[in-house]
């Protein structure tokens, strides 16, 4: 595995972002956006990228916040993620900045991008396939925020980038009348949406540090090693258009590019 750290730049700051690819394979392949939670790009975000290059991706642990710019505490996190939930247009214009980057790297195919997000980064991929960006062919949120962007202009229709939602239907951050809200918006929109939803979890199940299950945020075993097998199957189908059944993507049947 080979591992970059990629600086790049728009005319607000620079960022600071982390590629993850296997070396040995000369051809092109797909990308895929890993798009971090409140508190920044952390080493949860950096191991998804990891992860994914195992699986025959670039992985890019994108940098939402600027370089070295991280919160250390709920207060931190809040303040840096609130700008961007008052204004997704300022969040779009951040992540294409990601996007443009990965898709220029010289190890990717740049018409077969995925992107995933955790928390407010499952936020921020649904933002990017909302507006139907070209090459995004796929996203992912992990127990997201789900709500549209209000005066945020949208994409083509109909919205040709595959959705799916892995989702705690006890979260508290996206109760189950946003997911219905979430689905009519897609649905109206000709979008090709999947909804894998976890009875009796809550929010962050994927992140081993929750664990405050009071105010709904508990990691769930069960539910992440699900959760990622489902992301498994659908980044294989929809960026390597491969249909595995679930034990050829379980021994790694999409290791190879198209």
């Amino acid at each position: 595995m080979q591992i970059e750290i990629i600086s790049y730049a728009d005319s607000q700051m620079e960022y600071e972002g982390y590629a993850a690819f296997d070396g040995s394979i000369t051809t092109r392949r797909p990308g895929v956006l890993v798009f971090h939670a409140w508190a920044g790009q952390d080493d949860f975000a950096r191991v998804q990228a990891e992860k994914l290059a195992t699986l025959g991706y670039v992985g890019f642990a994108v940098d939402m916040y600027g370089k070295g710019r991280r919160g250390n505490s709920a207060q931190e996190n809040s303040a840096l993620m609130q700008p961007f939930m008052q204004d997704r247009a300022m969040l779009l214009e951040r992540a294409k900045v990601a996007l443009n980057t990965l898709q220029h790297h010289p190890q990717v195919d740049r018409h077969r991008i995925g992107a995933i997000g955790f928390c407010f980064g499952g936020l921020c991929a649904m933002d990017v396939a909302r507006a139907g960006l070209e090459g995004v062919r796929a996203a992912v949120s992990f127990h997201g925020l789900l709500g549209a962007p209000v005066g945020v202009p949208g994409g083509a229709k109909p919205l040709h980038t595959k959705i799916l939602a892995l989702h705690g239907w006890n979260d508290p951050m996206a109760k189950p009348a946003d997911v219905v809200a979430w689905a009519n918006e897609l649905t109206a929109v000709g979008c090709d949406w999947t909804l894998e939803a976890f009875g009796h979890r809550g929010h962050a199940f994927t992140n081993p540090q929750a664990a405050e299950a009071a105010n709904g945020m508990q990691f769930c075993e069960l539910a992440n090693r699900r959760a990622f097998a489902a992301m498994e199957d659908f980044l294989c189908e929809t960026l390597q258009e491969k249909l595995p059944s679930s034990a050829a993507v379980n021994m790694g049947a999409c290791a190879t590019p198209a």
